[in-house]
C-alpha cells in the first residue's frame, strides 16, 4: 500500500465536490475512514449508515445514493492515504453493491406483493423469489469503485401471484419478475440530485439486450443448452447469486454448472478465448484509431487487467469440470490456486499477481478523478500528473516505466498460453514434405505419391505407411468428423509424419505410424483432446516417443486419453512420487463429491491412472529400476486401497463408529511389492471389532470394497481383486475375525498358504490389527517344521503347478517353466519355511532377491549361487516387464536368450531340494 504524494481533494475532482457541497461531509468521511484498521462493510455496519440518512424522512433511493457517495469518498480517503489495500477496496464496494442490490429488491418486492400477491411456482405451488446474479467482478467479489454492475434475474418456475385481497391483480410470475426487475433497475441507476447507487449493465442476459429482462430456470437452461457460446461460458464462470432461497440457488448452480465446466478437460477453451481477445484487442484498435488520445487502456490494452483474467479463467474453464477447487469467482483467487497445484510456475503467478495489483490500483486512480467508468489515461499532461502522484510517482515517466514492465510481463505470459501453436512452423528438416503428403490426402487417394513423399521423408516401409494413411484419412469416422476437427486431425498428421520418420530404428517407423493413428482416430470425436495436441506441440511428441517405445502405453493412453493432461508439465512426469502426499490428495478430492458413489469411483480411477501413467513415463525414459516401479506400483496400490476403504466407510448409514476396525492385508505381488501394470491384487480382509452389527458391516464393507474396485464405469476400472487366499478359499467367510484367522493359520492351515505368508503385509486400515497380522505372520513362518515333510508337500504343489500351466511352444515361459520365476519364488519360501525358526532374519518383507542373498549370506546355500539366481530373477522380471510394455500375453521368450539363467535357477533348486532332507 503506496500513500498518495497529493491529497484526496487533489486527486479526485469527485471527492473534492461531494466533500463542498454540503456542511460536515468531511467530517463524517475522516470519521469513516478513521474508525478501524480495516474498514469492514458489515450488512449491520451499512443498515446503521443507511437509517442515518431514512430517519430523517429520506426516501430509500436517495438514502443509498447518499450513502454510496460517502462510502466512495471514504475509500478513496483510505485508498490514497495508504490505509487500505486492494482488497479492502473491492470487497467494501462489492459488499456495499450486494446491499443495495437486496434492500432495494426487498423493499420493492413488498411493494409488489402488496399490489398483486405472491408468486407461487405453477407445479410445486412453492412461493417464488427473484435470484439476481452478480456477474463479472461484482461475481468475483472484486468491483472496482466506480464500475457498473452486470446483473442477471432468473426465477425458478413460471406460474401466476396468489392475490390477497379483492384490490389486487394477479400477474403473471413472468410478468411480476419483470417489472421487480425493471424497478431494481430504475433504484439502482437512475441519475438524481445525488448521482446513482449504481449503473446497471444487462447485456449478459440469455439472447442478451433482444432477450427478456428476467428469465424462469427452464428458459435458462433450455438457452444454456441450445444457445449459449463460449464467452457466455466465460461470463457465467462468475455467476454469484445475491438474492433469493438457497435451495433455488443450489438449483440454479446445477443447471448452469455443466455448461459452465466440461466433464472433460476441454482444451478448446484456449481457442476460443483467443478468438475473444482477438474480437476485443480488433475493438481496442478501432476506438484507439478514432481516439488516439485515449489509446493507454489498462483493462483492455495489451498487458492489461483482462489479460490477466483471461489467464486464470482459461484454466478455470479447461479443468473447471474436473477440479472443483479452480472454480472460484475471485482471479486472485484462482492464480493463487493455479500456483498450489504446479500449473502455473509460483514466481511467475507472484508476478502476475504484482501486476494485477498495480493495474487495479491505477484503474481506480483513474475513476477517483471524476467517479467516472474509464480505464484509459487522461488526455491532458496534468490531469496524467495527478495519476502519476496519486500511484505514489513524482512524474508521469516514472509511472509509464514500472507500468510498462508489469504489461510486458501480462504480455509474455498470455502470449506464452494463447499464441497461435498452429501458424508456428517446426524448422525440422522434411516439413514440405510431409505438406505434400497432408494435401495429397486431402485432395485425393493417389497412393504412389504418398509412397513416393514419404520415401523421400526417410520412412521405412513406405508403401505400407502410405496405405495405412490414405485408409485412414477416408474411414467413416474421420470423414464424419466436423470440418474444424478434421482440419486439426491433418494439421496433427503433418507434425507427426515427421518426427516419426526421425525415429533412429526404421523398423519401428510403421508400427509407431500404425499405434498414432489408432489413438488419433480414437480421440478425434473429442475435440478438446485435438486441441490440447494442437496447443501444446511439444506433447504430440511426447506421445510420439512414449507410444513408439511401447505398445502398452500406446494403448493405455487410447484407452484414457485425459492423461494426455499429464505430459504438459514435463516437471510432474519426471518428480519422484510423494505417496503421503498423493494419500492426502486421494482423501480431499473424494471430499469434493461426499456422498456421490459413481463420482468417487471415477476420481480414484482418474487419480489411478495419472499416477500410474507418470510412473510409466519414468519407466520408459529408463529413469526407474524394475524394483524402484515395483515399489512405486505398489504404494500407489496401498494408497487407492485405503482411500476407498474409508470413503466406502463414511457412506454406510449404520456405521457405529467414524474408523472401522478393519485391515486388509496384501498378498502375492502386493505382498511383495512386486507389483506391475495390471497386477490384480491378492487380498485377504480382517476385523477385529466385539460390536454385535461388526460382522454384518465389515462384510458389506468388504463386499463394496471389491465392487469399487473392479466395477467398469466411463474411467475403467481400479484393481482386479483376488481373494482366494483368505481361510477355507472360496468357501469361507469374505471377511474374518482376527481370532478366527489366527485359529486357522495356527491350526487348520496349509503349507502353501504359510508359503503365502511369506509374501504377506499389511496393506491398509487398522493399523493395529495390522501389527497384530505381522506379529501372527512371524509365529507361524518361525514353526519348526518336519524337514522331509516339507520338501515333499512343496515339491508336490510345484508340479500341481506346473501341470496347470503346460508349455507347449518352443519359447521360454518365464514364469512358470522350470528353472523360471515360480521355482525361484518356491525356493524362497521353502527356505524360510525351513530356517525361519533359527534365523527369525528370513521372515522380513524384503523381497526375493534380498532373501536369496540373505539366505547365501547366512550359508543356507551357496553364496555365490544365490546372488546369480537373484539376478536372474531380476532378468526374468525386466525381461517380462518388457514383453508387457509390448503388449505381449504371456511372457515368453527365446530359450537361448536365458540359457545361463535357467542353468543357475536348476542348479539353486537341484542342491537345495537334494540336501534339504540332511
Amino acid at each position: 500500500m503506496t500513500p498518495s504524494l497529493i491529497s484526496s481533494t487533489a486527486a479526485s475532482r469527485f471527492y473534492t465536490r461531494w466533500i463542498n457541497a454540503e456542511t460536515g461531509r468531511a467530517e463524517r468521511v475522516a470519521q469513516l475512514a478513521a474508525s478501524a484498521a480495516r474498514l469492514t462493510l458489515s450488512p449491520a455496519l451499512l443498515k446503521q449508515l443507511l437509517q442515518k440518512e431514512t430517519d430523517s424522512g429520506m426516501p430509500l433511493p436517495r438514502a443509498m445514493r447518499r450513502l454510496r457517495n460517502l462510502l466512495v469518498c471514504t475509500l478513496i480517503e483510505r485508498d490514497l492515504r495508504g490505509l487500505a489495500d486492494l482488497n479492502e477496496v473491492v470487497s467494501a464496494v462489492t459488499h456495499f453493491a450486494e446491499f443495495a442490490v437486496q434492500t432495494h429488491l426487498a423493499a420493492l418486492t413488498a411493494d409488489m406483493v402488496a399490489l398483486h400477491g405472491v408468486p407461487q411456482g405453477e407445479e410445486s405451488g412453492q412461493p417464488q423469489e427473484l435470484i439476481v446474479l452478480g456477474m463479472g467482478k461484482l461475481g468475483g467479489c472484486e468491483l472496482n469503485v466506480s464500475s457498473d454492475i452486470d446483473l442477471i434475474f432468473a426465477y425458478p418456475e413460471d406460474g401466476d401471484t396468489q392475490p390477497a385481497g379483492a384490490d389486487q391483480r394477479s400477474l403473471s410470475n413472468h410478468e411480476f419478475f419483470t417489472r421487480l426487475g425493471k424497478k431494481l433497475i430504475g433504484a439502482l441507476s437512475e441519475i438524481t440530485e445525488d448521482g446513482f447507487t449504481f449503473r446497471v449493465d444487462m447485456a449478459l442476459r440469455p439472447n442478451g439486450a433482444s432477450g427478456p429482462l428476467v428469465a424462469s430456470f427452464n428458459m435458462v437452461e433450455t438457452y444454456l443448452v441450445t444457445q449459449g457460446r463460449e464467452w457466455e461460458r466465460y461470463a457465467w464462470c462468475k455467476a454469484r447469486a445475491l438474492t433469493g432461497r438457497a435451495e433455488d440457488i443450489a438449483t440454479l448452480a446445477n443447471i448452469s454448472r455443466p455448461f459452465v465446466f466440461r466433464r472433460y478437460l476441454d482444451y478448446g477453451s484456449i481457442d476460443a478465448m483467443r478468438s475473444m481477445h482477438a474480437q476485443i484487442h480488433t475493438e481496442v484498435k478501432r476506438l484507439e484509431a478514432l481516439h488516439p488520445e485515449r489509446s493507454n487502456n489498462v483493462k483492455l490494452g495489451r498487458g492489461g487487467i483482462r489479460e490477466i483474467e483471461f489467464l486464470a479463467q482459461v484454466f478455470q474453464l479447461i479443468r473447471g469440470g474436473r477440479d472443483a477447487e479452480l472454480r472460484d469467482r475471485s482471479t486472485r483467487a484462482t492464480l493463487r490456486t493455479l500456483a498450489c497445484k504446479n500449473l502455473l510456475d509460483a514466481e511467475v503467478v507472484d508476478k502476475l499477481l504484482a501486476a494485477y495489483d498495480f493495474l487495479r490500483n491505477l484503474e481506480h486512480r483513474l475513476q477517483y478523478l471524476d467517479d467516472a467508468q474509464t480505464h484509459t489515461f487522461p488526455t491532458n499532461d496534468a490531469d496524467c500528473l495527478i495519476i502519476a502522484q496519486a500511484m505514489g510517482f513524482a512524474d508521469v515517466p516514472a509511472l509509464m516505466q514500472v507500468l510498462d514492465q508489469h504489461r510486458t510481463l501480462v504480455d509474455a505470459q498470455f502470449a506464452d498460453i494463447f499464441n497461435d501453436k498452429q501458424q508456428e512452423r517446426n524448422p525440422q528438416k522434411d516439413w514440405d514434405d510431409a505438406d505434400n503428403v497432408l494435401h495429397t490426402l486431402s485432395e485425393s487417394d493417389n497412393h504412389e505419391t504418398i509412397t513416393i513423399v514419404l520415401t523421400h521423408c526417410g520412412f521405412s516401409d513406405a508403401s505400407a505407411a502410405a496405405q495405412r494413411l490414405a485408409s485412414t484419412w477416408q474411414s467413416t469416422r474421420v470423414q464424419n468428423l466436423p470440418v474444424s476437427s478434421r482440419g486439426r486431425l491433418l494439421a496433427l498428421v503433418n507434425a507427426a509424419l515427421p518426427v516419426v520418420a526421425a525415429i533412429p530404428e526404421p523398423e519401428r517407423h510403421l508400427p509407431t505410424l500404425n499405434r498414432l493413428l489408432d489413438f488419433l482416430e480414437a480421440i478425434a470425436r473429442r475435440a478438446a483432446y485435438l486441441a490440447l495436441l494442437t496447443e501444446y506441440p511439444a506433447t504430440l511428441h511426447r506421445v510420439i516417443r512414449m507410444i513408439s517405445a511401447s505398445d502398452w502405453a500406446a494403448k493405455y493412453l487410447t484407452q484414457h486419453p485425459i492423461l494426455l493432461d499429464e505430459l504438459l508439465d514435463p516437471r510432474s512426469l519426471n518428480a519422484a512420487p510423494d505417496w503421503p502426499a498423493f494419500a492426502l490428495e486421494c482423501r480431499r478430492q473424494l471430499e469434493t463429491a461426499p456422498g456421490d458413489t459413481e463420482r468417487q469411483m471415477d476420481l480414484l480411477r482418474e487419480m489411478h491412472h495419472a499416477q500410474q501413467f507418470r510412473l510409466l513415463a519414468q519407466d520408459l525414459e529408463g529413469m526407474l529400476s524394475i524394483e524402484a516401479l515395483a515399489d512405486h506400483l505398489s504404494s500407489l496400490a496401498d494408497a487407492l486401497v485405503a482411500a476407498t476403504v474409508q470413503a466406502i466407510w463414511n457412506m454406510m448409514p449404520a456405521r457405529h463408529r467414524e474408523i472401522p476396525l478393519f485391515t486388509v492385508i496384501a498378498y502375492g505381488k502386493l505382498g511383495g511389492k512386486e507389483l506391475g501394470y495390471v497386477s490384480d491384487l491378492d487380498v485377504v480382509f480382517l476385523y477385529d471389532d466385539e460390536d454385535q452389527d461388526g460382522p454384518g458391516l465389515y462384510a458389506k464393507l468388504a463386499q463394496r470394497f471389491i465392487t469399487w474396485m473392479t466395477s467398469h464405469t466411463s474411467a475403467g476400472i481400479l484393481f482386479d481383486i483376488d481373494i482366494a487366499l483368505r481361510p477355507d478359499g472360496a468357501s469361507g467367510l469374505l471377511v474374518s475375525s482376527f481370532g478366527k484367522f489366527e485359529k486357522y493359520q495356527r491350526e487348520s492351515a496349509w503349507l502353501w498358504e504359510h508359503q503365502a505368508l511369506t509374501r504377506a503385509r499389511f496393506c491398509a486400515g487398522d493399523a493395529a490389527i495390522g501389527e497384530r497380522f505381522e506379529t501372527l505372520r512371524v509365529e507361524v513362518l518361525r514353526q519348526v517344521r518336519d524337514a522331509a515333510r516339507l520338501q515333499a508337500e512343496v515339491l508336490e504343489m510345484r508340479q500341481k503347478m506346473r501341470d496347470a500351466h503346460p508349455n507347449r511352444s518352443e519359447r521360454f515361459d518365464l514364469k512358470h517353466d522350470a528353472g523360471g520365476m515360480i521355482d525361484i519364488e518356491f525356493l524362497v519360501q521353502f527356505l524360510i519355511l525351513r530356517h525361519a525358526a533359527d534365523y527369525p532374519q528370513l521372515t522380513a518383507d524384503i523381497g526375493n532377491i534380498a532373501l536369496l542373498k540373505l539366505c547365501g549370506e547366512l550359508g543356507l546355500i551357496d553364496a555365490v549361487l544365490a546372488g546369480a539366481v537373484a539376478d536372474a530373477y531380476r532378468t526374468f522380471r525386466k525381461l517380462q516387464h518388457q514383453g508387457r510394455l509390448q503388449g505381449e500375453e504371456r511372457a515368453r521368450v527365446a530359450a537361448s536368450r536365458i540359457a545361463t539363467e535357467v542353468s543357475v535357477v536348476k542348479q539353486l533348486w537341484a542342491e537345495t531340494f537334494k540336501t534339504a532332507g540332511s
